[in-house]
């Protein structure tokens, strides 16, 4: 049975929360879900259909002896206020709301954090501002940096935030599911976003990522290989830098709405998650003291593997270097390789863009003309030799990069693929073999400064806070920080590395970066002797 509330935080303003509660008079430990989707919509079914329905299985909870508490985030639903997507006033109001739940009288005085995507980038938070009652937070694949995950990713504007998720938050609240009120949120997030475009203190306020060190609670994060364009990497980091007792499970569902659709079933719940909330919530011993600390599922071989650390113990970094050599195997603006062997010559690669052949983004129709799109035919890519044996990684990935633009800014959107075999009869006909995207990496060339604090040998981590134009036709290293991941190719497969200016929702779905109108020039990438370009890949051995 589901119980309304209005609790009032520190500034007056009215949060609504719904409380789903075992009945009877006893005394039980909560779970707090924290969003902007509004409590109202749990009436529709959790399915990949309503993405955003991502409490988990409300009902399983209630069962197993737990108070579920959903909140509606300042500016949406039923609280007051203006949304300021992880704004200060919105944090605080997530430390009121855990004290207030201690001290309902069906409370037994713990809380944790609970739920996925925004309501694990709000756990976060609660973890950093540790109010009493809060024990501990399961955060559920969730980015930690707004700018560096999705925003800006790599300084480049990203469309997901400002563009689809805003625009369906804002339907979603105007319109619940049980006919409710409608709720409209007066913020302007794109001009809020838009307004600043380097890492300022705006970003700073709403970055819980510098923080997390400040995170004490016994933390469990649970990470999404499928989720690179958003949330894959703040679990991780979520692990390395809080300080507390902490573990990291990174899962295989390839993609949203395979990580919902498994989010809100009872089996991740029940075997993964229940366990570390009774022994933290309930204080009972469970089989989640005997987990690993890190447990990571390793595509391609299709199982999960256990660890100390991440990235795993035994890792060896190896570099795969840029070359002009034709790899055969694929139609592409270049066709270059990718070898382990340094280049002896001095090579480059141009290429002029917006390409002609372009149709959305950076994709165009294959040889067989419309509907057919071809996704890396128009683009630069960098393909290995059949592998000889099985090659697994698992770890940090970069590209070294030596380019150079006629303008005075560019962008790098980069592709990490497993290419696979082709009959001889398909390549002849100029059809592009089947590949799998891997991951991915992003960077604009005027963001390419590092910040020395933060950035390791194999993680770069850029500054964006202070934009340098590049001058056209001068040479720059840059280095790209692609997300991570854990993977086995299989022998007779290839490795291909793609790189061009944009993307495209053909290839990227919801996570796009808009083609500006100005971005009209020729970049070259160097591969040789005196420019080495080189993918460095975390190989298990």
């Amino acid at each position: 049975m589901m119980k309304e509330f209005s609790v009032p935080v520190r500034d007056g303003t009215q949060i609504g929360v719904a409380v789903y509660a075992p009945e009877g008079s006893g005394r039980y430990p909560a779970v707090l879900a924290a969003s902007p989707y509004r409590y109202d919509n749990n009436t529709l079914p959790a399915g990949p259909q309503f993405l955003w329905r991502e409490t988990g299985p409300v009902e399983f909870y209630v069962k197993s002896g737990y108070a579920y508490v959903h909140m509606d985030v300042r500016g949406s639903g039923k609280s007051g206020g203006l949304f300021e997507f992880l704004g200060p006033n919105e944090q605080r109001d997530l430390y009121d709301v855990i004290e207030w739940i201690a001290k309902q009288p069906w409370s037994n005085g713990k809380v944790g954090g609970l739920g996925q995507s925004y309501f694990c980038m709000s756990q976060w938070w609660m973890g950093i501002l540790a109010p009493p009652a809060l024990a501990c937070i399961a955060a559920y694949d969730g980015l930690n940096d707004p700018y560096r995950a999705t925003c800006y990713q790599g300084g480049i504007p990203g469309q997901f935030i400002p563009g689809y998720w805003w625009n369906q938050n804002r339907i979603i609240n105007r319109f619940p599911a049980n006919g409710a009120v409608p709720r409209v949120q007066e913020t302007d997030l794109d001009m809020m976003i838009t307004a600043h475009p380097a890492y300022d203190d705006f970003w700073r306020t709403r970055c819980a990522w510098e923080r997390l060190p400040e995170i004490k609670v016994p933390l469990y994060s649970i990470g999404i290989w499928g989720k690179i364009d958003l949330h894959t990497r703040g679990n991780i980091d979520g692990f390395r830098r809080a300080k507390g007792p902490r573990k990291l499970q990174m899962r295989g569902p390839p993609n949203a709405w395979a990580a919902n659709a498994e989010f809100n079933g009872v089996e991740v719940h029940e075997k993964v998650l229940m366990p570390f909330y009774d022994r933290y919530l309930k204080n009972l011993s469970t089989d989640y003291e005997k987990r690993p600390a890190v447990e990571y599922f390793v595509r391609g071989a299709n199982v999960f593997k256990s660890a100390d650390t991440w990235p795993p113990a035994g890792v060896k970094y190896k570099s795969w270097f840029l070359n002009g050599a034709k790899s055969g195997s694929v139609t592409s603006l270049n066709d270059g390789g990718l070898s382990p062997q340094k280049p002896s010559d001095n090579e480059s690669t141009s290429y002029a863009y917006p390409n002609p052949g372009w149709v959305t983004g950076v994709v165009g129709f294959g040889p067989s003309g419309p509907p057919n799109f071809d996704p890396v035919r128009r683009v630069l890519t960098f393909t290995t030799a059949p592998l000889e044996k099985d090659l697994e990684i698992a770890g940090p990935i970069k590209l070294v990069l030596y380019a150079s633009s006629t303008r005075t800014d560019t962008d790098f959107i980069v592709k990490l693929s497993e290419q696979f075999p082709q009959s001889g009869e398909d390549r002849a006909k100029g059809l592009n073999p089947q590949a799998q995207l891997v991951t991915k990496g992003w960077l604009r060339a005027s963001h390419r400064a590092l910040d020395p604090k933060y950035s390791t040998e194999m993680e770069p981590y850029h500054s964006h806070s202070s934009p340098e134009p590049i001058k056209p036709g001068e040479v720059y290293k840059l280095e790209i920080s692609i997300e991570p991941n854990a993977i086995r190719f299989k022998q007779g497969n290839r490795i291909r590395l793609e790189i061009v200016n944009g993307d495209s929702p053909i290839t990227d779905v919801l996570w796009t970066h808009y083609y500006q109108p100005n971005k009209i020039g020729q970049d070259t990438i160097y591969h040789g002797a005196r420019y080495a370009s080189e993918l460095v890949l975390p190989v298990m051995e």
